[in-house]
């Protein structure tokens, strides 16, 4: 009887748990001839298979809409990519949906953002699983990518993967949405298609000396026309008095 009761138990669980990961990727936009591959996105338990993707150009990109994560859980995320030819870096991004903590986010919307989303801040529970030992990863044939992510800032959330090389190259990532089951987008671009440069620090500096130093050498220029004119006054009254 015990043994019955500990089936049924079980027995009554299962739907529930069948029903815990409804996972969902779509397509949701393309450019650059950005075409999916075989076979077609894939959910398993906390894993996520995008199939086969072609990036044909360093203007493509594919954006993936992802809805269903569990709260607070990792997820792994792989996919292969074909006929890697003139680019050489794959920019992830998370781009969230709009709503309250939006006001932390940079001011000015890039122009690739879809409408009704916006860049990832730090706390709108979108992540790469950042801390946590998921493996990000890109191999080819050649060798592996090196990744480099910007995460910890309100800019977004952001892996780069640099070096693929050419044909064939294998990726990994984890993904996290702390609340769970919202609906959000994963942007994959060849050499960060359309993405408007950001200056870093260094150049910020750079630009500010330069700047200084036009208003210290118009200052100079002006300093120098002062006196020249107050000695051809001095002169020409000097004359005016030797005559």
């Amino acid at each position: 009887m015990k043994r019955l009761s500990l089936v049924l138990a079980l027995a009554a669980l299962l739907p529930a748990a069948a029903q815990a990961e409804p996972v969902t990727i779509g397509l949701h936009s393309s450019t650059g001839g950005f075409s999916p591959g075989v076979p077609a996105p894939s959910t398993g338990w906390f894993s996520l298979d995008l199939g086969t993707l072609t990036l044909p150009t360093a203007s493509s990109s594919a954006t993936f809409l992802i809805d269903g994560l569990r709260a607070g859980s990792d997820y792994a995320v792989s996919f292969a990519l074909s006929g890697i030819s003139g680019w050489d870096t794959l920019r992830a991004e998370i781009l969230d949906p709009l709503d309250g903590d939006d006001g932390m986010d940079p001011a000015g919307r890039p122009s690739y953002v879809t409408d009704g989303y916006s860049t990832s801040n730090d706390r709108d529970g979108f992540s790469f699983a950042q801390g946590s030992a998921l493996e990000r990863s890109a191999h080819f044939a050649g060798g592996s990518a090196s990744v480099t992510a910007d995460e910890m800032t309100n800019r977004g959330d952001v892996l780069m993967f640099t070096g693929l090389g050419v044909g064939t190259a294998r990726l990994t990532f984890g993904l996290r949405d702390r609340l769970g089951a919202r609906g959000f987008l994963v942007r994959l671009s060849a050499n960060g298609a359309d993405q408007a440069a950001v200056p870093e620090p260094a150049s910020l500096i750079l630009l500010g000396t330069g700047l200084a130093g036009i208003a210290a050498a118009r200052r100079r220029r002006r300093a120098a026309a002062h006196d020249t004119s107050c000695l051809a006054a001095h002169d020409g009254g000097r004359a005016a008095a030797h005559e």
